[in-house]
């Protein structure tokens, strides 16, 4: 059973964004809480009794607040499987100058659901919340990145100015569905989200085009520092960071297409070269912070970072696990030909993702990973 110090670990759970892909996670936390139940003699545990934050950008915020709201991953699941078409419905060609699919899907969803239990529409200060939550998105108003939480203790979570009247830009009050929403307004494929807050209107757009796609350094910071609100303390025996990744892949550039890539091409080339390397960086990041206990080889020169003998005192702030699958430029070049692309829109993809995230999951997954 846990020792004491186990019992007194804050953790922390970190779901990166990646569309469709977000099912490789869903497969990765159902082995999770799989463990968890088994371990603990609790058939009916869920994600939210063990971890104490959780934190989610773009599609991980999706599953997060699920999570954060007591949702069980076979739930999840099913939700995202019957409602994918729904989600990704595609705009009249007329609207695909502002974005690929229409936003009343994916908005309908969040909003069906992220509910009090009188009907009303929760918020991010509301109580169906079970954890801390942490949602990344891009205020495209003010240039800003946006990572927002449900702390009481944070700056703008704040419910009453000094004089004592109400505070009516107080994040809390804003709708939850709609910070989500924003979070997964991926540019291209959703429009942006529209948001007012108190006589403020705000434009939001995906997470992903901030440095926490990857939102596992940000989770611990809001975590820990006052700055943001922050009361955890740090060390390997006090927090535990659980990381989840989406896919792993190099952009590269075949030069059977064209000697030259052409400048869109070269677009497209440098968002998923952006994606890719600052995920990594992050990663890399928390490695050199935390303890890392699992996660593959940064590169052939850093390595994995993982300790000869993992435990030992340290100054480490945390310990650390990194889950992520990295596919192979032929790995990619195959499932495309055979599925129809590798996008992260790409509907075709989800039995395959099911299976390639239950296998990762039942190789790599371990309950002294998690607790």
């Amino acid at each position: 059973m846990l020792t004491s110090s186990h019992h007194a670990r804050k953790r922390i759970l970190s779901l990166d964004g990646g569309g469709i892909f977000g099912l490789f996670t869903i497969e990765v936390l159902a082995r999770i809480e799989h463990l968890l139940r088994d371990h603990y003699g609790r058939p009916g545990l869920v994600l939210a009794d063990h971890f104490q934050m959780i934190a989610g950008t773009s599609t991980g915020a999706i599953v997060g607040t699920f999570l954060s709201c007591g949702g069980e991953v076979g739930e999840i699941r099913r939700l995202y499987i019957e409602k994918a078409t729904a989600m990704f419905r595609k705009a009249p060609l007329w609207q695909w100058h502002r974005a690929k699919f229409c936003q009343e899907g994916l908005a309908a969803f969040l909003k069906d659901y992220f509910r009090e239990a009188n009907g009303e529409i929760a918020t991010l200060g509301s109580e169906i919340l079970k954890t801390r939550l942490l949602l990344v998105m891009r205020n495209a108003t003010t240039g800003a990145s946006w990572p927002v939480s449900n702390n009481p203790k944070a700056k703008y979570n704040q419910r009453f100015k000094e004089d004592g009247s109400p505070d009516l830009e107080c994040n809390l009050l804003l709708p939850l569905w709609q910070l989500v929403r924003a979070s997964a307004a991926a540019p291209w494929y959703f429009p942006p989200e529209t948001i007012q807050l108190g006589s403020q209107r705000f434009l939001f757009i995906d997470g992903a085009v901030t440095p926490f796609n990857n939102p596992s350094q940000i989770a611990f910071l809001m975590a820990t520092l006052p700055c943001y609100g922050g009361d955890w303390e740090t060390g390997t025996d006090k927090l535990h960071l659980v990381s989840i990744g989406t896919r792993r892949l190099r952009t590269v550039w075949n030069p059977k297409r064209a000697a030259v890539p052409s400048r869109l091409a070269q677009v497209g080339m440098s968002l998923g070269a952006f994606l890719d390397t600052i995920g990594l960086q992050q990663d890399l990041t928390c490695r050199v912070l935390g303890e890392c206990r699992f996660g593959d080889a940064i590169d052939t020169e850093v390595g994995d970072l993982i300790p000869e003998t993992p435990g030992r005192p340290s100054d480490k702030k945390f310990s650390y696990v990194r889950y992520d699958r990295f596919y192979t430029t032929e790995e990619v070049a195959r499932i495309a030909k055979q599925h129809g692309g590798f996008g992260i829109d790409n509907l075709r993809l989800i039995p395959l993702l099911q299976e390639i995230g239950q296998l990762y999951a039942c190789k790599n997954v371990r309950l002294d990973h998690l607790l």
